[in-house]
């Protein structure tokens, strides 16, 4: 793992005695950085400006010096977007003299976090660093309002984990001046409810979605390549592959690679990256690479796990993987996985990650998968985030008068929910459910949203299928999956957040449209487990790319008009034609198919399989000891979802994630910080790994 951390107006003495633990000091004074952790030489970049003016990059940037300085005049002058235009994945930290700006990414993806420290304020990228630093207790109603309401951040505030420990909101900027003042700033423009600016053709939309794509690709291809070092040499009694069974697991191949799942997000992609000109992905030579091959295409096979309508769509999955892997760029690999990489499996070999996450429990199949991958793996998470429409933006189309282009998701969900295509029923539903949210003011929302959960809520799955999950989602607010397992004073000390939100004058400047809000809140709440998910399944020399939660391909796709994103079937054709811009036009049949079917019968079979260590894990959980929940009625929960019984999985994917974490804080030892003088070089440079 890797983090940076820096303070600002903290006390002199303080700040001499106390250093991260195996840091690298990037600029020192009143007011220091530090970068902590492996990272590779090109993913930090330091670039002075004039006087006392300075700019480091961490990440992967595509911008040039002379762009980012100007960037950096930009933002002393209070630009501080500027700061964030720059295609790739990267934290910009600024220093203007005695004023630090720090931006957080527009998904979450890349975090800004900080909190009160010897009369000034102490920043960093991880949370855990910071609560070290601090001595911060949990801070159990954050985990309360995770697990209630996980998409709402009006019960989550600004919170974390840790008491005390504070997080910048995505679109946001962290300002420290000199004396320890500090402000948060939005930095993203918001649209206005009055005078709205006309919306971009089609066209133009997609074509912006397809030169962000490209870039974000480009700026991956263009960094230095990266391989494994080399083995150490001859050892008394190991063998080669004893030795990297002690450096816990293979090395990935060189350069750079790519899932390949089916799916037309990672499918995208891989195309993308084996058809740019310029340097290949892979390097040319190794292992089975053979001429003309340019990316290392790696799609995991967990069919034989699989049974009826989710063997059937996964089979279908695979199937056009293996059509897009015969192009002579790819070399093609499939990893096949077994029992142990299904979700909720090994469960005991995962290190602490900065905060919890659902990704937690499907953490050991993602690192078998990825352990075939390169160096640089591109995958294809956030796609649905940023391109699908959220079900909330039905109400956008009604507060805009445009009720005909309801007309086909409302039809597309009444043919889900077997309806047929001349339901009038279902369509009539969907659209009364949008009109009573684009009527309903957003506090009386929150109010609602409180009061149910004060009532109590039924452990079956309450929205069934696509349109109950559409219907369902068609609020302001509203609790989440594992909301009903929770206890009744959790619930009740989230629902006094909501109120308190609800009653806040502020409330109605914070409304917004229904569609956009939820929309972002759901997106920050995927990338926020992304940033789990890289940290779960990190293996050594390896990095993982998620180009859909670029800042600039995250504007770009929220630059797609709402009537072109809520139809059905608008990822794929965003795609297809992202492609065909690109000179690929030869998809394979199926092209989009979406794999949730898959994804819920994948959870049941791992759950099923492992049901005896999960009841374990619940036989006297930590959640319990917190209030939380009551360890009798989650075990009960986990058999009856073993044995077929309709159940919210993702609800208790996400106790299970919570109570995991838990339990790896609990056996954490030692502590991210050192006195100057006393560094131990043996030490660990992640922070968080226990």
């Amino acid at each position: 793992m890797r983090w940076l951390v820096g303070w600002s107006g903290a006390s002199a003495s303080a700040a001499r005695d106390i250093q991260p633990l195996g840091a690298q000091l990037l600029w020192d004074g009143p007011d220091p950085l530090w970068a902590v952790g492996d990272w590779r030489p090109d993913e930090i970049r330091l670039v002075p400006g004039d006087g006392d003016t300075h700019l480091a990059v961490f990440g992967y940037c595509g911008a040039d010096d002379a762009t980012l300085r100007r960037a950096l005049v930009s933002a002393r002058a209070g630009a501080l977007r500027q700061l964030t235009t720059w295609p790739g994945s990267y934290t910009a930290v600024a220093r203007f003299g005695r004023r630090t700006v720090i931006p957080a990414d527009l998904a979450g993806n890349r975090p800004v976090f900080h909190t009160d420290w010897a009369g000034g304020t102490a920043y960093a990228t991880a949370a855990l660093p910071l609560a070290d630093l601090t001595e911060a207790q949990l801070d159990v109603g954050h985990l309360a309002a995770l697990l209630a309401c996980p998409e709402s951040p009006e019960a989550l505030g600004d919170g974390t984990p840790y008491d005390g420990v504070s997080r910048v909101p995505p679109g946001h900027a962290l300002l420290l001046r000199e004396g320890g003042s500090r402000d948060i700033s939005d930095y993203e423009p918001a649209p206005s409810l009055v005078v709205a600016a006309p919306p971009l053709e089609r066209e133009a939309a997609v074509a912006g979605v397809r030169e962000a794509l490209v870039e974000a690709v480009r700026t991956r291809l263009a960094a230095p390549r990266h391989a494994p070092a080399r083995d150490a040499g001859p050892v008394p009694g190991m063998g080669p592959a004893d030795r990297r069974a002690a450096r816990s697991g293979p090395d990935p191949a060189p350069g750079v690679g790519a899932d390949l799942s089916g799916g037309s997000a990672s499918a995208t992609l891989a195309l993308l990256a084996a058809g740019l000109p310029g340097m290949p992905g892979t390097v040319y030579g190794t292992g089975a690479t053979q001429a003309g091959e340019r990316l290392l295409a790696v799609t995991f096979n967990d069919l034989p796990q699989l049974a009826g309508p989710a063997a059937a769509a996964r089979a279908a999955e695979l199937e056009r993987a293996r059509a897009i892997g015969e192009n002579p760029r790819l070399h093609h690999v499939v990893v096949a996985g077994g029992d142990d990489a299904l979700p909720f499996g090994d469960l005991e070999s995962g290190t602490l990650t900065d905060e919890p996450g659902p990704s937690l429990v499907v953490a050991a199949g993602h690192r078998h998968r990825l352990s075939a991958g390169s160096a640089d793996h591109l995958i294809g998470n956030g796609a649905r985030e940023v391109l699908d429409a959220h079900p909330a933006r039905l109400a956008d189309l009604v507060l805009d008068r445009r009720r005909r282009h309801l007309l086909r998701p409302a039809t597309a969900l009444a043919k889900a929910a077997g309806g047929g295509g001349r339901s009038v029923l279902v369509p009539f539903t969907v659209y009364r459910a949008a009109r009573r949210l684009a009527r309903t003011p957003y506090h009386e929302g929150l109010s609602s949203a409180a009061v149910l959960l004060r009532q109590p809520l039924d452990e079956t799955r309450s929205a069934d299928g696509a349109l109950g999950a559409s219907l369902a989602a068609l609020a302001w607010c509203r609790p989440g999956p594992a909301a009903r397992w929770l206890t009744g004073e959790a619930l009740a000390e989230v629902s006094i957040r909501l109120d308190a939100v609800a009653a806040s004058p502020r409330s109605a400047m914070m409304a917004g449209r229904p569609g956009v809000r939820r929309a972002r809140a759901a997106l920050a709440r995927h990338a926020a487990d992304q940033r789990v998910f890289e940290q779960a399944t990190e293996l050594r020399h390896q990095r993982l790319h998620a180009p859909f939660y670029d800042n600039q391909v995250v504007r770009a796709c929220q630059a797609l008009p709402e009537s072109v994103r809520v139809q059905p079937g608008a990822r794929a054709d965003v795609l297809r034609t992202v492609l065909e811009g690109a000179g690929v036009r030869d998809l394979p049949s199926g092209w989009g198919a979406t794999g949730a079917t898959a994804h819920h019968e994948t959870l049941r079979a791992g759950l099923t399989t492992h049901v005896g260590p999960l009841v374990d894990l619940f036989d006297a959980p930590l959640l319990a000891d917190a209030g939380l929940v009551e360890a009798r009625v989650v075990r009960k929960a986990l058999r009856a979802a073993s044995q077929g019984e309709s159940l919210a999985l993702d609800g208790l994917a996400e106790l299970v994630s919570v109570e995991l974490w838990l339990r790896r804080l609990l056996l954490r030892r030692g502590s991210c910080w050192t006195t100057e003088g006393h560094h131990d070089p043996r030490a660990v440079t992640s922070g968080v790994t226990p």
